[in-house]
C-alpha cells in the first residue's frame, strides 16, 4: 500500500530501513499512470520496503530538499539517507529493478 504523507508526517517518522517516496501531483497524468503500478509493486514488497506519495504542490519544500524538479520521481530513501532517484513513468518490471538494485 501507498501511504499518502506530507513533509511534516515525513519529518517526524522513523526512516529505519528503505522507504520509496512517489513525488507526484494531482494534476499529472503519468503520475497517475504510475499510482496503480506503485499500489501493485508496493504488495509485492510489504515488509521490505515502505511506500509513501507526497504531492509536490502541497510539499514543495521537501520536493526541494530531494531535488525534484520533474515529475513522477520516486526517490529511495536508506535508513534516513537518500540513495536513489528515478524520474518519469515506469512499467513493472523497471520499478521492481530499481527497487532491487537498492534492497
Amino acid at each position: 500500500m501507498v501511504k499518502k504523507i506530507s513533509a511534516a508526517e515525513y519529518a517526524q517518522m522513523e526512516k529505519t530501513g528503505t522507504i520509496l517516496i512517489d513525488f507526484s501531483a494531482g494534476w499529472c497524468g503519468p503520475c497517475q499512470m504510475l499510482a496503480p503500478v506503485l499500489e501493485e509493486v508496493s504488495e509485492e514488497y510489504e515488509g521490505r520496503v515502505a511506500f509513501y506519495n507526497i504531492d509536490v504542490d502541497e510539499n514543495s519544500g521537501l520536493a526541494g530538499t530531494f531535488g525534484v524538479q520533474s515529475i513522477p520521481a520516486l526517490a529511495i530513501v536508506k535508513n534516513g539517507e537518500k540513495a536513489d532517484m528515478q524520474i518519469g513513468f515506469q512499467p513493472k518490471e523497471n520499478l521492481q529493478a530499481f527497487i532491487e538494485r537498492n534492497l
